[in-house]
């Protein structure tokens, strides 16, 4: 992949992060942290279905697949990596 590439995959990525509402950033926080929907679901004081809509739209929003690749990507926009896991 070429750095021009990268480059546009991370203001992709960019991008995508700015549309995130602050629950969902919150929820993704906790996906990051490796907890569980329900333990999302009682440090944020809402419903673990809640949670569950959250993580649909983020992951939507995001371009990813699963919780994993949610993390990843918000791990590679936190430290600035230069690759990004699809």
């Amino acid at each position: 992949m070429s750095t021009t590439a990268v480059r546009v995959i991370d203001r992709d990525l960019e991008a995508a992060f700015e549309e995130l509402t602050p629950t969902q950033l919150k929820v993704l926080e906790g996906v990051n942290s490796g907890l569980l929907n329900k333990q999302i679901a009682f440090d944020l004081g809402i419903a673990e279905a809640t949670v569950k809509a959250h993580m649909t739209a983020l992951m939507r929003k995001l371009n990813v697949h699963n919780r994993t690749q949610a993390a990843i990507a918000a791990q590679a926009l936190v430290h600035g990596l230069r690759s990004v896991a699809r």
